[in-house]
């Protein structure tokens, strides 16, 4: 598969609409029965969609997922963190088992509008849906994750149905508004939308705290860059440095001649963003860690109109939770040599154990 490597190349193949997420017909997979049910929640996926069909769903969910909503959020998410880390039963933890993988789920678990004490089955259903994604599946793995979708959907479509008759202030009530309004979402398109904040959110918001949990241990102990003042520069320094995704592909949806490279239609590019963040042409020594670098745009959600919806929440995340650990745990270090997932897109670490005291 060609790839491409740099900022600017990748920031063009974004925006280009001579490629995009949405697989062409003929390359669909409607013979694999196994798959059912993940292949129909997938087709109703705006991250898998391209326009018209992306424009009018995405439309509707920034509707319901607004900047105001998310940003109400922060006191509770400040709250949950401190529950978490005082939860933590030992001196020495595996902080990403028992913090970075909590956290998210919960709080897209209390947006949804479903009960936390469902985190532990939608954090079972993602992580066997997430598989999908990865180079290594097999047929096993496959039914599994397509057994998961089929219980995920069947939770979903109970909840749904309550917040008809009875909507409150969360997430799936707002989008049952939204498909109210003369555009109108399909119940389909409410439970695909639904699965995709609580896969793709959590997947990545993980791997960004323990990614970035890491890089500050490894930096040293000045940590002024937890500061309010400089807190949103070291949550972009992470996401350049060490982004929770390594690379997002497009299809070629004509022949196209691009940087002199010639695509036909349905040939895949890679554009590998984790080289973008690390490009000497817009970052001054990329390979150093430096929370007090100006900010500049990284594409660790990706660029254009398939720009990540949960992006606002998850930097939420960071900037909140991030300097709650060190104020509560200020000798934290790390005990054995942390090391990262054999994943295909994904990038993030195993485990990530430390010592929580001196």
């Amino acid at each position: 598969m060609p790839a491409v490597f740099d900022a600017a190349g990748q920031e063009l193949l974004f925006k280009d609409k001579r490629f995009g997420r949405e697989k062409l017909k003929n390359r669909s997979n409607n013979d694999e029965k196994h798959l059912k049910a993940f292949n129909h929640v997938e087709s109703n996926s705006m991250l898998e969609l391209e326009p018209p069909k992306h424009t009018r769903l995405r439309g509707l969910v920034l509707r319901a997922f607004t900047t105001r909503k998310i940003n109400t959020m922060q006191p509770e998410i400040a709250a949950l963190s401190y529950k978490l880390l005082d939860d933590l039963k030992s001196n020495n933890v595996d902080i990403l088992k028992g913090f970075a993988t909590q956290l998210p789920v919960i709080v897209i678990a209390r947006l949804l509008g479903v009960p936390e004490t469902m985190a532990q089955d939608l954090l079972s259903w993602s992580n066997d849906m997430v598989m999908m994604y990865q180079a290594r599946r097999t047929k096993e793995l496959e039914i599994k994750a397509n057994s998961s979708t089929k219980e995920f959907v069947s939770f979903m479509e109970k909840y749904i149905e309550e917040k008809r008759y009875k909507p409150e202030d969360d997430l799936i009530s707002h989008l049952i508004a939204a498909e109210q309004e003369g555009e109108k979402l399909t119940k389909d398109e409410l439970i695909s939308t639904c699965i995709l904040l609580l896969n793709a959110g959590h997947e990545a918001t993980v791997h960004t705290v323990g990614n970035g949990i890491k890089a500050i241990l490894e930096h040293g102990k000045d940590r002024n860059y937890l500061r309010p003042k400089y807190i949103n520069s070291t949550v972009e320094e992470i996401l350049r440095y060490d982004p929770p995704l390594h690379m997002f592909t497009r299809y070629a949806y004509e022949d196209v001649i691009f940087r002199n490279h010639k695509f036909k239609c349905g040939d895949q590019v890679a554009l590998v963003i984790g080289a973008a963040g690390r490009d000497e042409r817009i970052w001054a020594s990329p390979n150093k860690f430096d929370p007090f670098r100006q900010i500049k745009k990284n594409l660790s959600f990706g660029s254009g109109i398939h720009f990540c919806v949960g992006a606002p929440l998850a930097r939420l995340e960071l900037v909140t939770a991030l300097p709650i650990i060190f104020k509560k745990f200020p000798n934290i270090r790390i005990l054995d040599q942390p090391i990262y997932s054999n994943l295909y897109h994904f990038h993030g670490l195993q485990m990530l154990n430390v010592s929580l005291q001196n």
